[in-house]
């Protein structure tokens, strides 16, 4: 029986592709506690976000043939290190696109609208607060765009249609019918900002006090990427002292966030708790590609769904 290890829960029908195939054994370690599984017979690995595939972990499993992330961002795998071993690494490129871009969109119109505010101050009976509102339209308004990626251009699209101008910094992709410039250029322009990178050495706390001071004053930041691509400790500073209108992630540097995380408490900042992926369609979609993927690997075949990583191909894919 080929053994495979599941670090977190998968979607039902997921589940159910595991469970009726044969000769697949299913292991599970939610809590990332491997003292119950023999390591030395697993063959596969499957995680989502949470599981963190390093080194001393892939040490673990002699016999380890490929690691699925069921998802996009591979931050949490060493693929250096697993091509070394000769471990496949899989995710899924572009399935949770269409969902993080209307999130990103989301955010940007809650934001900038102050809607929030404005169901809040409905519920608490207080109609009124009406006369105090002072959100603002997005139309006619500069998008800046920090990568320009598959959920990049999906956002530029939506926003060009609500009548958003549209500049995008990407060092890889120059092709495209919308107005470029450099990182610092798109950021001195914008009135929205919207982050869209993966995370590596170079994208990290891409956002800091520096960049933050190109950005115009009042303008708001949105981040649907990963959370360390932002200095949070800089975007507090900013929005404290009013060079920053506003914050919007779905994604933090610590998740869950601490309790007293000062960030939170501020109200020109809307936080989603890393959900932008967890649609039904998309979650379901990220869940059983990540599976088929696998058994694929496993019996021999080639991936239906997804990319499979060695080191040649670690910068084109990122």
């Amino acid at each position: 029986m080929k053994k495979v290890l599941l670090l977190e829960s998968l979607a039902e029908e997921a589940m159910e592709i595991l469970h009726n195939s044969k000769d697949l054994e299913v292991l599970k370690a939610f809590d990332f506690d491997l003292t119950h599984i023999n390591t030395q017979e697993v063959e596969a690995v499957i995680t989502r976000g949470k599981g963190q595939i390093t080194p001393e972990f892939l040490d673990l499993f002699p016999q380890l043939k490929a690691v699925a992330r069921a998802g996009v961002g591979l931050d949490n795998v060493d693929i250096p290190y697993a091509s070394q071993k000769g471990v496949k690494v899989l995710n899924n490129p572009g399935v949770n696109s269409q969902t993080v871009a209307e999130h990103t969109i989301a955010l940007i119109l809650m934001l900038q609208r102050k809607m929030y505010d404005a169901v809040k101050q409905v519920k608490e009976n207080n109609w009124p607060w009406r006369n105090k509102f002072n959100g603002d339209e997005v139309y006619e308004k500069t998008l800046g765009i920090i990568g320009m990626g598959t959920i990049g251009q999906k956002v530029a699209k939506i926003a060009e249609a609500m009548g958003m101008k549209i500049i995008y910094f990407d060092p890889n992709i120059q092709y495209l019918p919308y107005a470029y410039g450099s990182l610092e250029e798109v950021l001195a322009v914008a009135d929205v900002v919207t982050l869209h990178v993966p995370l590596f050495d170079a994208t990290r706390h891409l956002i800091n006090l520096k960049t933050l001071s190109l950005m115009k004053p009042q303008s708001i930041l949105i981040n649907t990427a990963r959370g360390p691509i932002v200095n949070e400790t800089a975007v507090l500073k900013a929005l404290q002292k009013g060079q920053l209108g506003g914050y919007a992630a779905d994604v933090m540097t610590l998740e869950p966030p601490s309790d007293n995380n000062p960030l939170i408490a501020l109200p020109n900042v809307l936080l989603t708790a890393h959900l932008a992926s967890l649609t039904k369609r998309t979650y379901n979609k990220m869940c059983v590609d990540a599976v088929n993927n696998i058994i694929a690997i496993l019996n021999g075949d080639t991936p239906m769904q997804g990319c499979v990583f060695n080191e040649t191909q670690i910068d084109q894919n990122l």
